[in-house]
């Protein structure tokens, strides 16, 4: 028997046990630790932001599939990982011994790299359940005295499709308040041009969404710094190519929700070899570690250059379809070594987005989400809005049935032709 620990239960890790129960034998053992026994559906967060979603819509309780699933499930949050003696400490003081150990802890939100900065400071967030249901309550508040918005992201973030989401968002929400026309809106951003998204554009991003924010009547800045963040105000440096510093603006705010920068988990900082610098893991093309090689990383805890050299610091997002692959992938990998196989799948990575704009909306296709690519595709209309709503109760049903892809996922999936592991020629020895 083999005893497999996933670390996080979020998009990636709740779905990586479910796989891992597929495809390991029926006496290996699962055990899931997380610090949230209840799972929360991230891509709402910015419908609850404006009161469009209530947290137990988007909710699921993971304790009752875990156990069906014939899954352990732990919630209690890690306190540090000890690759070199295979077992995970907890901070309610107990050690869980491991064979093989999944990591999908998600990032830790680097507010405090920037003064100011954050819900604990004087801006919103709806990069958690908490933080969106806070904005919320400033969003109602705002409304009642109108004023200048800012939505954006910061330095370093890895993360840009829920900002653009939420300006859209908001501005659909204030013209159903008959308020818009009181509201100056402004996005700033870290990419060098509107529609980066982290990943250099894909397919026309960068036209659609400068389309998008004339049509709206959203200025936007790009290349942007923010120094510090005041109660109203905020500072912020426009970086030249060279990178030296164009200008420093002030940027008056009466609502603001700028996305951070991420990290790794403290569980994970410092551990030479299996984290760099950041905190992020390092795996090779098996979604698996080079030094600990019974160590795996999925999702958006995992390790990715940069696609180019910016002049402000931009992160590679790690989408949910590009994280499903590294699952699939890593499912498969853990099933070959507990079989005393070698691993031999490798994730796509491809990358499907529908980005809600609260009346409309923007998809991309890119395969794979890394450029050069072999399909680089992006669209607008009001179907996205659809297809993101139907999408949501999807993969809430799939997190209750305790299944990681339907029937119909995989053939829809075929059909369009965009699959999440890469065709590889293997050899029976």
């Amino acid at each position: 028997m083999a005893h497999i620990v996933v670390l996080g239960a979020g998009l990636g890790g709740a779905i990586m046990a479910y796989e891992l129960r597929d495809n390991v034998r029926k006496e290996d053992k699962i055990t899931v630790i997380t610090k949230d026994p209840k799972y929360h559906f991230v891509p709402s967060n910015p419908w609850v932001a404006v009161g469009w979603r209530d947290r137990k819509d988007i909710t699921v309780d993971l304790a009752p599939t875990m156990k069906k699933k014939n899954i352990d499930f732990i919630p209690v949050a890690a306190k540090r990982l000890h690759p070199d003696e295979n077992r995970v400490e907890l901070e309610d003081g107990r050690s869980i011994d491991y064979d093989y150990v999944v990591i999908a802890t998600g990032p830790e939100l680097a507010f405090d790299e920037i003064e100011g900065f954050g819900p604990e400071g004087f801006t919103q967030s709806v990069c958690h359940i908490d933080h969106a249901e806070h904005a919320r309550v400033a969003f109602e508040r705002f409304c009642e005295k109108p004023g200048p918005i800012i939505i954006g992201a910061v330095q370093g973030a890895s993360c840009y499709g829920p900002a653009y989401e939420f300006t859209f968002i908001l501005d659909t929400a204030l013209r159903k308040a008959k308020i818009r026309d009181q509201v100056p809106m402004t996005f700033i951003t870290s990419e060098p041009y509107v529609g980066h998204l982290g990943l250099d554009g894909v397919g026309d991003t960068k036209g659609l969404m400068e389309s998008n924010l004339r049509e709206k009547h959203i200025k936007w800045m790009t290349s942007c710094k923010v120094q510090k963040i005041e109660d109203g105000k905020m500072t912020v440096e426009e970086i030249a190519d060279d990178g030296s510093v164009k200008a420093v603006k002030e940027m008056p705010f009466g609502y603001a929700m700028m996305l951070p920068a991420f990290r790794g988990i403290p569980a994970l900082m410092g551990l030479e070899g299996l984290v760099n610098p950041r905190g992020f893991v390092i795996v090779d093309k098996h979604q698996r570690n080079p030094k600990y090689p019974n160590a795996f990383g999925v999702g958006v805890c995992v390790a990715i250059p940069p696609v180019a050299a910016t002049p402000v610091p931009v992160g590679v997002p790690k989408t949910g379809f590009m994280i499903e692959s590294m699952v699939t992938a890593t499912a498969h990998n853990i099933g070959n070594l507990v079989r005393g196989q070698e691993p031999d799948e490798t994730g796509t990575w491809n990358a499907v987005c529908l980005a809600d704009f609260g009346d409309s909306g923007i998809a991309f296709v890119a395969q794979p989400q890394i450029p050069p690519r072999n399909v680089n595709w992006s669209a607008q209309g009001k179907w996205v809005h659809w297809a993101k709503e139907g999408f949501e109760r999807y993969f809430m049903h799939k997190l209750r049935k305790g299944t990681s892809e339907t029937f119909y996922e995989k053939f829809g999936m075929k059909m369009l032709g965009i699959d999440k592991l890469k065709a590889t020629k293997k050899t029976n020895v």
